[in-house]
């Protein structure tokens, strides 16, 4: 006899052993479970199985039990006969592309995610999952409250045209004020193993060239160099070259005082805590100094550090540096040389920076993050993280706050 098909749909108030009742029912009549999916909203159950029986008879037989089942439950059930050919048309669907978009942000309002569902529709995109990352936000948060929201949307189809779209969330990004994330959903995005950050003004709050320029009595003239060379506009060996000659004759104790008082990045403790509790590899690839780079390693227990070493001489800096400047370039080749090393793919290896030296290793990574980063830098980067800390880094990796706050 043909086997029949059938969704069970019940929504009602969530309590313990409703999956266990209607499986239970199932399980008796012998039926297979083709998809099953729940979900918990406020309390509020939703829950989907799709079974197939051998008979009609037992797919009477199984709808009034859970009829019967939901009513003692307080549960309301409602069920849709689904035909072969509907079901093979499905099937035929889940072989298609997979993506993740993440919405990041202080707070994700209902126009940001309509918006942003909206580009994915456009683009023929179906939408399979949404997914709340982070706690429950509370409605009158205190003045000092760190909030943040993350919402997960899991994506399936064919995408035509992955430019177009990254450039509409690029731009919906700066003009609603909220990070977007679009990633292919494949076994490396579940897989991340080495992370590489820039150092200033990504793991620390600061220019240590310009910290260090301000006690030789010459921060304008840095800065304005720093700032050229951050936004793309002279070569950056050229401006590191010309910075470090102004800082002749600074006392080596200046720079041991400025490590002890780096000014660490927002959320940069927390996310060094769980890269190291979940054994993911840690890296600074720098354009700054490796005396500061030894500091943090000491600190969060990094694996590597490479950064550019300052000449002293009789305890003065001399204004010369010592090897080959680590610009764009060379933080590229360390990248793909630590991940060589750790015999790591480079799609499993996630970037971290906030200039335009650091693009290079941003487009070489398979997640490559443009942090609290200039214009251009953003336009370039695949993602962006522009609403909090580096802890956001974490939902990008699909990671939970439930699967954060042990941390011991």
């Amino acid at each position: 006899m043909d086997s029949e098909i059938i969704l069970i749909s019940i929504s009602g108030d969530d309590k313990p052993g409703v999956t266990a009742a209607i499986t239970g029912i199932l399980g008796r009549y012998n039926a297979d479970i083709l998809d099953i999916g729940q979900a918990d909203i406020h309390h509020s159950l939703s829950l989907g199985i799709l079974f197939r029986t051998s008979s009609p008879t037992d797919s009477g037989n199984i709808m009034k039990e859970v009829l019967f089942k939901c009513h003692e439950l307080n549960l309301t059930p409602r069920f849709s006969p689904v035909t072969v050919e509907e079901y093979n048309s499905w099937v035929a669907r889940q072989g298609k592309s997979r993506y993740i978009v993440t919405l990041l942000g202080r707070i994700i309002t209902a126009e940001q995610l309509s918006l942003v569902t909206q580009v994915v529709a456009d683009e023929g995109l179906n939408i399979d999952s949404i997914k709340r990352l982070t706690g429950r936000p509370a409605l009158h948060p205190a003045a000092d409250d760190d909030r943040r929201f993350c919402v997960e949307l899991s994506l399936r189809g064919e995408l035509p045209d992955k430019e177009r779209l990254s450039a509409q969330f690029l731009r919906y990004s700066a003009e609603l004020g909220v990070d977007i994330s679009f990633q292919k959903d494949d076994i490396f995005r579940r897989n991340r193993r080495l992370i590489c950050f820039d150092m200033d003004s990504t793991l620390i709050k600061t220019e240590v060239i310009d910290e260090l320029a301000d006690r030789a009595g010459v921060g304008s003239q840095v800065r304005a160099i720093t700032e050229q060379a951050m936004r793309g506009e002279i070569d950056f060996t050229e401006s590191f070259t010309r910075r470090v000659a102004l800082l002749k004759g600074l006392d080596e104790g200046v720079m041991r005082d400025i490590a002890e008082h780096l000014p660490i990045m927002d959320g940069a403790e927390r996310l060094m805590g769980i890269l190291k509790k979940i054994g993911m590899k840690i890296a600074i690839l720098s354009g700054g100094f490796t005396y500061f780079g030894e500091y943090l390693k000491q600190k969060f227990g990094i694996d590597y550090v490479y950064a550019n070493e300052l000449e002293i001489k009789d305890g003065k800096l001399t204004g010369r540096y010592v090897g080959d400047v680590v610009d764009g370039r060379r933080k590229a080749e360390l990248l793909r040389l630590i991940a060589q090393v750790e015999r790591i793919n480079l799609e499993q290896v996630i970037a971290v920076g906030d200039g335009a030296n650091d693009l290079p290793m941003l487009n070489l990574a398979g997640l490559g993050i443009a942090f609290h980063a200039k214009p251009k830098v953003k336009a370039n980067a695949r993602q962006s993280i522009s609403t909090m800390g580096l802890d956001g880094i974490l939902y990008f990796l699909g990671l939970r706050d439930v699967h954060m706050e042990d941390n011991d």
